[in-house]
């Protein structure tokens, strides 16, 4: 038997929700999944082998601070059943522009002249399903079809989906970063499977202020996929590392979010050129503004 244990929440304790669980009970064999309910709210999925559900809540509530998350948790026996398989068909390829994205699972169904991601969901956020990457893909499909970027920089890589496709389509080094240890593992192991590992210096970095990304500025596009509070937050850092004539392509935030981080950058003279809205998540595509 299993047991699901489901937490719901708003979108930055979801993910940190889910990033304690994968961290603390991956070696217990906990399979974690993270999605979005709706516009507001987000669903982290545990999955545990066996049929006490007292114990199971206990275990993952356990040093995770529930009072400082308020997120309410129902946890339910489930029949038995291949999960692995099961979530595999709920994950089908994902198109965006010239981008498809799948899994191993689909990797001998995908059809030719695509440029091909594949990406298992596991242990770092992103697998292209959600609308802030699939925007992204989309957004980046379109400026490599106007230019070619020769020095590119992804904040916030997660599992490497925004890396890659740069690497395998615009054909020049890229930077890639993550606060998060396991997401630079894992976003160094999808590279190398898609072929592009040679291509994609994988930094862990608290920040946009950390040396080596500072370094191998100025870029000519900057990719930041995270959520709008460290977008805002980061501006100051994010701003000088853009070209003269790069490009700035922001993602995670509502459309009511909008206006705060286009603030932000403005602050930083750099300019809105165009928005993109996917599913009810905004993509921002800024410049450097004229002096």
């Amino acid at each position: 038997m299993t047991v699901k244990a489901t937490f719901t929440a708003a979108y930055p304790e979801a993910r940190r929700i889910a990033e304690f669980l994968e961290r603390d009970h991956a070696e217990s064999g906990v399979a974690v999944s993270l999605s979005e309910a709706d516009a507001q709210t987000w669903a982290v999925e545990a999955y545990v082998d066996g049929d006490d559900t007292d114990s199971v809540a206990a275990m993952l509530t356990d040093g995770l601070g529930m009072d400082g998350f308020a997120a309410p948790l129902r946890v339910e026996v489930l029949p038995d059943t291949d999960w692995v398989a099961a979530s595999q068909r709920v994950l089908a390829p994902v198109s965006a522009g010239r981008f498809l994205v799948h899994g191993s699972h689909d990797r001998d169904a995908v059809p030719a002249g695509r440029i091909l991601i594949e990406v298992d969901a596991g242990e770092a956020f992103g697998t292209g399903h959600h609308a802030t990457t699939a925007g992204c893909l989309s957004i980046i499909d379109g400026l490599i079809g106007t230019r070619r970027f020769a020095n590119p920089l992804d904040i916030g890589t997660g599992s490497g989906v925004l890396a890659i496709a740069l690497a395998k389509a615009n054909r020049a080094p890229v930077v890639a970063t993550d606060i998060d240890p396991v997401a630079v593992r894992v976003a160094r192991g999808n590279a190398l499977l898609n072929g592009v590992a040679n291509r994609i210096r994988l930094v862990q970095a608290k920040g946009p202020g950390h040396a080596e990304i500072r370094r191998r500025a100025p870029y000519d596009l900057i990719v930041a996929n995270i959520l709008a509070e460290p977008l805002c937050r980061m501006a100051p850092a994010i701003a000088p590392l853009l070209a003269q004539d790069g490009v700035l392509v922001l993602s995670g935030l509502l459309p009511g979010q909008r206006a705060r981080v286009v603030a932000a950058y403005a602050g930083q003279r750099v300019a809105l050129v165009k928005a993109h809205t996917l599913n009810g998540w905004s993509v921002l595509v800024l410049k450097r503004a004229r002096v």
